[in-house]
């Protein structure tokens, strides 16, 4: 009986032991260790795909990310027929982006990652998804799409996470070079008693 195509896996056990000396299989069912490249750029994007649910409210971008894994765990050929990351998906991420950004105000400097509690974790995954671009950059045979997408995903939450606190009527703070109110010009901490406004 062929298997439901929305059924890919059935798992009867949650521990297998088989990773146990420090090797797991890839989606051919080839054994690696867990400190491949491949394996480590896995890793990252599965941490990314958690935090993007702890933001919630991005289901389809946590289904292309199990997309981007099952892609990555099997070196790119471009002529196979396996489940891969493409040019659709990539544009899908451009469109929301320009969506999303087309009513926020324009930006005059860089943002310091905050504000409310959805914008933060927003911005939490922000930064793990430009790591999870860096590792995939460092898998050799890897799909060329798969950096772009990521790439692209990070600006979409970025610009989530500004939208999240427009919304929530946080103003997210600047970047001021060198003029942080409430620290010194080196850095250090200013007691309140001593710290001064120093836009003027």
């Amino acid at each position: 009986m062929p298997r439901d195509p929305n059924e890919p896996v059935r798992l009867t056990r949650i521990y297998t032991r088989g990773g146990d000396k420090g090797e797991t299989s890839l989606g051919d069912g080839s054994r690696v260790s867990k400190l491949d490249p491949r394996v480590a750029a896995m890793g990252d994007v599965d941490e990314l795909n958690s935090l993007v649910g702890w933001a919630g409210g991005l289901d389809r971008i946590q289904n292309e990310l199990f997309d981007l894994g099952a892609d990555l765990s099997v070196p790119y050929d471009a002529t196979d027929d396996r489940l891969r990351i493409d040019d659709a998906a990539i544009g899908r991420l451009e469109e929301e982006i320009d969506a999303a950004n087309k009513a926020l105000p324009e930006l005059r400097s860089f943002i310091l990652p905050g504000g409310d509690e959805r914008a933060s974790r927003l911005y939490v995954a922000r930064a793990v998804c430009r790591r999870a671009e860096r590792a995939v950059l460092a898998v050799p045979d890897a799909n060329p799409r798969a950096a772009v997408y990521l790439n692209r995903l990070s600006d979409l939450l970025f610009v989530l996470a500004r939208a999240e606190n427009a919304q929530a009527g946080e103003d997210g703070p600047l970047w001021r070079p060198g003029r942080s109110d409430g620290s010194s010009g080196e850095g250090g901490a200013v007691p309140p008693a001593q710290g001064r406004d120093r836009r003027g």
